[in-house]
């Protein structure tokens, strides 16, 4: 108040300069399909605080966010990075449906069918959505969706069972006279259906005809024998014709003629087709 004055000793302020503004480098791409990840990294400062809480220079994001970064430097002061957007995309469903089923026997076959998706890649290289099964074997397919992410299904197990062999055997010859037979014996089996309808593995055939047997075997499977044809012949006619009379005195005879054929044997050792008979007999 009386206009006089003093200068105070002096008091120094220092501005620490920002770090430079922080940025975030992916190590991969940054969209990706469930199950993958991608490495985020921070540029270089004392320390570091993740919009996840992390506090690490880089993180492995596995989930979808957005992404920023505060970075400090030696004298405390702080940035905060433009946010890095990462996509997860979640994988597809992939399953199998049998159109029947899949177990069965061997000349048959099973339609397995994969669920919608883009693409299909089977574990027998196919790539159509249905594929058709013939042979034995676990079946998997790996289905993908517009992203281009893919699962793959849970094995599909196809059971192709053996036919049976079917045979026939006969036990002496296919062609005879009437009044024979031929056992016919069919290879073994669980169960036996023959052309005649029997049942039994052998049969006594006396008939003509093509014999076939279709044989099972314990897995229901069943497979038909190539056809055995047996030929029944039939029996001349056996007359004989009396070129006289057939009582008569000693001294006399009478001729006997059977009917025409091949060859003959009478009942008292001739072979010719007319005998002449001058003996008492039974011809």
């Amino acid at each position: 108040g009386n206009g006089c004055s003093a200068t105070s000793s002096a008091t120094l302020v220092t501005v620490n300069p920002l770090p430079t503004t922080p940025t975030i480098t992916a190590g991969g791409a940054t969209t990706f399909c469930q199950g993958s990840s991608v490495t985020l990294t921070a540029s270089a400062g004392s320390s570091y605080l993740w919009s996840d809480a992390s506090t690490t220079q880089a993180i492995t994001a596995i989930a979808s966010s957005s992404f920023t970064v505060t970075v400090s430097n030696g004298n405390g002061c702080t940035a905060t990075s433009s946010a890095m957007t990462v996509t997860v995309n979640p994988l597809p469903t992939a399953t199998i449906t049998p159109g029947g089923p899949t177990t069965f026997c061997l000349g048959g076959s099973v339609t397995l069918t994969a669920n919608a998706g883009s693409a299909y890649l089977w574990s027998v290289g196919l790539t159509y959505q249905a594929v058709n099964i013939t042979t034995s074997g676990s079946y998997t397919v790996a289905v993908s969706d517009g992203n281009g992410c893919s699962a793959t299904s849970s094995a599909t197990i196809v059971t192709v069972n053996p036919l049976p062999t079917a045979t026939i055997t006969s036990g002496g010859a296919t062609t005879f006279c009437q009044g024979d037979s031929v056992t016919l014996t069919a290879s073994v089996g669980n169960s036996y259906l023959w052309s005649n309808s029997a049942t039994t593995q052998v049969i006594n055939a006396n008939t003509f005809g093509y014999y076939t047997v279709t044989v099972s075997n314990g897995n229901g499977c069943t497979a038909t024998s190539p056809a055995t044809t047996v030929t029944v012949n039939p029996l001349p006619t056996a007359t004989i014709t009396i070129n006289g009379t057939t009582t008569f005195c000693q001294g006399g005879t009478v001729t006997l003629t059977a009917s025409a054929a091949s060859s003959y044997l009478w009942s008292d050792a001739s072979t010719t087709q007319a005998i002449i008979v001058s003996n008492s007999g039974s011809f």
